[in-house]
């Protein structure tokens, strides 16, 4: 076999090392680009669609907070009235962050603020409420997450604005801020307010 015929065998090889190698940095190229069309898109990172909105809320039926001195969490407790359901827990520092913006709304006679007690202690749940004060209405234990994943929860906090007729209007993923408290939820409220 000659040099040359030997090089014409190895060059073959050669380039497929070449293109395998560089399929890595292609795919990461690509990736690159739909993520950064999707970052100057413009559109909320933190917003996650949900699947439940314009649809009828979940059927409630859960155990009362013992010790809380607030009902069980029903469906009977939000039916007829424009409600905020608040997933919490006492272990989640979010929902410390949000508290006092969910107080301040349970004083607005126009809305109703109950809460689904996720994955925590009684006693812990207890302690968080007397720390921090108690905005809800009535208040649901969900030990074992059954209801959350009804209610299509992906992580705490995460509330919900159900309207009268039990059709889940507004949906947010994460902590209240003062900012989304005021240019999203409080919108969406006095949009439910408005009527159609």
């Amino acid at each position: 076999m000659s040099a040359p015929e030997d090089e014409q065998q190895t060059l073959p090889k050669s380039r497929g090392r070449y293109l395998v190698a560089a399929l890595p940095l292609v795919v990461f190229a690509g990736l690159a680009a739909v993520f950064l069309t999707q970052l100057q898109s413009g559109r909320d990172v933190n917003e996650i669609p949900s699947a439940l909105l314009g649809t009828k809320a979940p059927a409630l039926n859960l155990p009362a907070l013992e010790g809380a001195d607030r009902p069980a969490l029903t469906t009977a407790a939000i039916q007829g009235k424009l409600t905020l359901v608040n997933v919490f827990a006492s272990w989640c520092v979010p929902c410390r962050q949000e508290h006092p913006m969910l107080l301040e709304l349970s004083k607005d006679p126009r809305v109703t603020v109950v809460g689904i007690n996720y994955k925590d202690r009684n006693d812990n749940a207890l302690r968080f409420l007397g720390e921090l004060g108690n905005p809800y209405k009535a208040i649901g234990v969900d030990p074992n997450g059954k209801a959350a994943i009804d209610w299509g929860v992906y992580g705490i906090p995460e509330s919900y604005l159900v309207g009268p007729d039990g059709t889940i209007l507004y949906k947010k993923v994460g902590p209240f801020d003062p900012e989304t408290f005021q240019t999203q939820l409080m919108p969406a409220i006095e949009k439910a307010l408005s009527g159609p």
